[in-house]
């Protein structure tokens, strides 16, 4: 049993769809460098923190832990977009929920923050992903994940 859609390479795959592709490769990218910002040139950075509160060696550790999960998260979502780009269905549905997930996290996280301007540059990665997601959700991008066609 396939969880491809029947029909999903029948037809040109919309420029919805390869649109969402390359917002979620700039997401990805824009992730990391958003990490980067926040651990080192932003100030306080993140490595200035952790090194006052933990010391070199505990904040050397910690930063190295959070750059791993940044590469394997940025990791996992590639490989979702590159699924989803095929026309896997389930990948549109995982990145859906990980994005509404993602979503909340960020809303609840500034709102506690008070929506400090110098956080808002951590949003950016989120708000290409929905951008990405709604574009795959657009009728074009349906019917191309369900196999029909659209008239236009």
């Amino acid at each position: 049993m396939s969880s491809r859609s029947p029909g999903a390479h029948h037809g040109e795959r919309p420029q919805q769809v390869e649109t969402a592709y390359v917002l979620s490769l700039a997401a990805i990218a824009l992730q990391g460098v958003s990490w980067a910002l926040d651990a080192f040139v932003i100030a306080p950075t993140g490595l200035d923190e952790m090194r006052h509160h933990m010391g070199q060696r505990e904040a050397v550790l910690q930063l190295i832990l959070s750059g791993g999960v940044v590469c394997v998260i940025g990791a996992l979502w590639l490989l979702l977009a590159v699924k989803m780009r095929a026309g896997y269905n389930w990948a549109r549905i995982v990145l859906a929920a990980a994005g509404a997930l993602s979503a909340l996290f960020v809303l609840n996280s500034l709102s506690m923050s008070g929506y400090p301007w110098e956080e808002m540059i951590t949003i950016g990665p989120d708000l290409l992903g929905l951008g990405a997601i709604a574009l795959i959700f657009l009728p074009p991008s349906n019917a191309y994940f369900s196999g029909r066609t659209v008239s236009p």
